[in-house]
């Protein structure tokens, strides 16, 4: 196993939400919807002040509604790539998207851990791309489809991890500004 794949920089790195939509979300367990949803926001603020670029996808936008508001706020430009596909390696847009940012290691949020998060993490690996899936931050509408979603991708070969372990890699050192910012948003 190479050790640089749970290595993450900022000059390596995309961050994916994938699907956290108003239809979807509203089926989700509230006290999980609110902790994926405050994560998300946490990834993306810390991607803005990193110009780590923010991919985000839509399932359906017709039946499934837009992306939840508040990560709609907090994302740089609202442009979601819209697909039908489950995983989002399916729809080509996605992949040119994601490939002209250049970045090997893709950190991925969203919902459903077991399907279209899955899909779309094992179609990164088909494709390359080394992904990081944030484990508090994303979520199914069942405890056990999460588990078994990340147990799955854990299996394949992507690296799971979590919301901190992300933010703090990313930052490296204690000390600066975007460290005093995500230290008092975490806290």
């Amino acid at each position: 196993m190479e050790p640089d794949k749970f290595v993450l920089k900022k000059k390596d790195a995309l961050l994916l939400i994938i699907d956290i939509q108003e239809r979807l979300a509203v089926v989700m367990n509230d006290e999980v919807k609110a902790r994926v949803t405050e994560n998300c926001v946490h990834l993306i603020e810390l991607a803005k002040m990193q110009s780590i670029p923010v991919v985000v996808t839509e399932q359906y936008p017709k039946g499934l509604g837009k992306t939840v508001p508040q990560i709609q706020a907090a994302l740089p430009a609202y442009q979601p790539v819209e697909k039908m596909a489950f995983n989002c390696c399916g729809e080509p847009s996605f992949l040119g998207e994601i490939k002209r940012y250049n970045k090997k290691k893709i950190i991925v949020a969203g919902m459903e851990t077991h399907i279209c998060v899955l899909q779309t993490t094992m179609g990164l690996l088909q494709e390359g791309f080394v992904p990081h899936v944030v484990n508090d931050a994303v979520c199914s509408r069942t405890k056990e489809n999460w588990k078994t979603g990340l147990g799955f991708m854990h299996d394949a070969g992507a690296v799971i991890t979590g919301t901190e372990t992300v933010l703090f890699q990313l930052l490296g050192v204690a000390g600066t500004d975007e460290f005093r910012v995500i230290s008092k948003r975490i806290k």
